[in-house]
């Protein structure tokens, strides 16, 4: 089978594409990709985690066309490096957040990656160090709820700055039980994917058995003060937190788990403290 991947953003049309990937590579056990025109690269986790599940079905996987630049960033951020033996080059520009797949059981090399490759960037927004301490804890969170509750094997990251756009997106999938089987399950629910992931990111809903939990809520609550954005993907289910409103959909076929991409803003200019830093009312 040959498929190529184009276009991809962080937009929901660019999860259905990857979906639509998946569910094609299902029925092939020989796939040559191409990448065509732009591949926002944070979006290799999602790619990363789609690959390790064929490939457990047996699927072999080559590249086929490529453009040039597409190359030039997915060997700086080391995700054709680590799939298709390429060989690394230099990101001299810093604008890579660079491609892990890290066990699911690794959660403090993960908790360290995101200390350093994430919030010691210096174009993320001013905070203060407890600031910082707690979003890589709400971020961490989410990658332990995957290993104890979603069942998956392994953890897939990554992200990429936009200076241009004045964003920072980063992305944390897994491949293990989603957010409708969870939320349904244990709460005897109904709801359909996006409601479950709706629901389960409301601060007053939030558990220690929904992968996320309060660290989503939390995130979500940064997120808004911050005018970035949160996506979430899990199974045919589709939410975004953006401009303090909330948007749920579904996807014609399921990604073989969860995905969940924080974009933060870069040109805020707000300095973020704890309220409990300062004996004033502050912002988070």
């Amino acid at each position: 089978m040959k498929y190529i991947i184009s276009n991809i953003q962080n937009e929901k049309a660019s999860y259905q594409h990857l979906i639509d990937f998946y569910l094609k590579g299902k029925n092939s056990k020989d796939i040559e990709i191409s990448f065509y025109f732009w591949f926002a690269a944070n979006m290799s986790a999602a790619v990363g985690g789609i690959l390790d599940v064929l490939k457990k079905d047996g699927s072999i996987f080559s590249i086929g066309e490529i453009t040039n630049s597409i190359e030039k960033i997915l060997t700086k951020n080391g995700f054709l490096c680590h799939h298709f033996n390429y060989p690394k080059t230099t990101d001299i520009h810093h604008t890579t957040i660079p491609y892990k797949k890290l066990p699911s059981q690794s959660g403090p090399l993960f908790n360290d990656y995101v200390s350093y490759y994430l919030f010691e960037r210096n174009e993320m927004p001013q905070m203060s160090q407890g600031v910082k301490d707690k979003m890589i804890e709400l971020i961490s969170e989410i990658f332990v709820n995957a290993q104890i509750h979603s069942g998956t094997e392994y953890v897939y990251a990554c992200g990429q700055f936009f200076p241009y756009k004045n964003k920072i997106e980063f992305t944390i999938v897994d491949t293990g039980v989603g957010f409708k089987e969870k939320v349904n399950r244990k709460f005897n629910r109904n709801l359909s994917a996006g409601q479950a992931i709706q629901w389960a990111v409301q601060d007053k809903n939030t558990t220690k058995d929904i992968t996320g939990g309060i660290g989503l809520a939390m995130l979500k609550e940064f997120t808004d003060y911050n005018k970035g954005k949160i996506q979430i993907v899990s199974a045919d289910g589709y939410y975004q937190f953006s401009n303090g409103e909330e948007f749920i959909g579904s996807f014609d076929g399921a990604f073989p788990g969860t995905i969940v991409n924080i974009q933060f803003k870069t040109n805020d200019n707000r300095s973020y403290m704890l309220k409990k830093e300062l004996d004033i009312n502050n912002i988070f």
